[in-house]
């Protein structure tokens, strides 16, 4: 695959998955860039600004299997990962797979089911495989979880863990549509599911090929330090007391490799990096306090201004000049 062909499949798929989430083209562009990374997207956001239609677009907007997992109290981690079944013909247990053997799984209100079976998903989104009854067996790849969830009503519903949380590559919030966004949806949507009109792009074949071609783009040893310095200064600074972990390292630096392919370059700089500080390192930081003013969503203003705060002060690697 060239960078023409990239393009032009990468922007098939933003146009396509924008035409149903109006107003919404930096969401688009991080669910595009969370899939081509192969990473998790967690969509935190109050009810009905369009969490599961952006998971459901972009999902008919590939060629992939898709499962939907509607995520309740009564739900079992065999509903998820599946169970082994005992087949009285053949006398032995044969396995049937859950609704997790999917390309693209859509875990809709995830903190609504008990830590038990939130946990189900763990060895699935680090592994890329189920263990049951000592058997381990193999996700489709991709493998792509997209989970929603309500962070502000608490009734009825558990906290992911941090060890959940840092599974998910990136978090993003949907916000409202500013007015001219909400009155064309009023507009377009009155009798219409934007949904049905919505046709694959690209083949999961094809998808695979976008997943080399950005996982090739050239990071520089000094953009690498770069990402490793914000990492590292997350971890000593006196208003979180949880830093970002060597997995969130990781993965911002695979998630900028996708943004800068996006931009048409086959190198990163450090813009790309800073472009995605927040959607990958926000969710996984817990603050030492929560300062007046800051949201009830774990102090996510609080753990905003401390990512741009470092922003401004880690050295940025300058090329030297030829």
């Amino acid at each position: 695959m060239d960078a023409d062909r990239f393009l032009e499949a990468t922007s098939g798929i933003l146009s396509s998955v924008s035409g149903v989430i109006d107003g919404k083209p930096d969401a688009v562009r991080i669910a595009l860039v969370a899939i081509l990374a192969e990473g998790h997207l967690l969509i935190e956001d109050v009810p009905g600004v369009g969490k599961t239609m952006l998971a459901k677009a972009l999902a008919a907007s590939v060629d992939a299997t898709v499962r939907r997992i509607q995520f309740t109290p009564d739900l079992l981690p065999s509903d998820v990962t599946g169970v082994s079944v005992f087949n009285p013909v053949h006398r032995e247990f044969e396995f049937t797979p859950g609704a997790v053997f999917a390309h693209i799984v859509i875990a809709d209100e995830i903190n609504r089911s008990s830590p038990k079976t939130q946990s189900a998903l763990l060895e699935a989104m680090e592994e890329q495989q189920v263990t049951v009854d000592g058997h381990s067996h193999p996700l489709p790849r991709p493998f792509l979880v997209v989970a929603t969830q309500n962070p502000l009503e608490m009734e009825g519903t558990y906290a992911l863990p941090e060890a959940q949380r840092d599974r998910f590559m990136m978090r993003i919030s949907m916000g409202y549509p500013d007015p001219a966004a909400e009155a064309l949806m009023l507009r377009q949507r009155d009798a219409v599911n934007p949904l049905a009109d919505i046709r694959p792009i690209v083949s999961m074949d094809e998808v695979a090929r976008l997943i080399a071609f950005a996982r090739a783009v050239h990071v520089s040893p000094a953009v690498e330090e770069y990402a490793v310095a914000l990492a590292q200064a997350t971890r000593s600074h006196p208003d979180l007391r949880l830093g970002a972990s060597p997995r969130a390292t990781l993965q911002l630096v695979r998630a900028a490799k996708v943004w800068a392919a996006l931009e048409g370059r086959a190198f990163v700089i450090p813009d790309d990096v800073i472009a995605l500080l927040r959607p990958v390192l926000a969710h996984r930081l817990i603050p030492t306090r929560t300062v007046s003013g800051a949201r009830s969503r774990g102090g996510t203003d609080t753990v905003s201004a401390v990512l741009d705060r470092l922003a401004a002060h880690v050295r940025v690697p300058v090329a030297p000049r030829s």
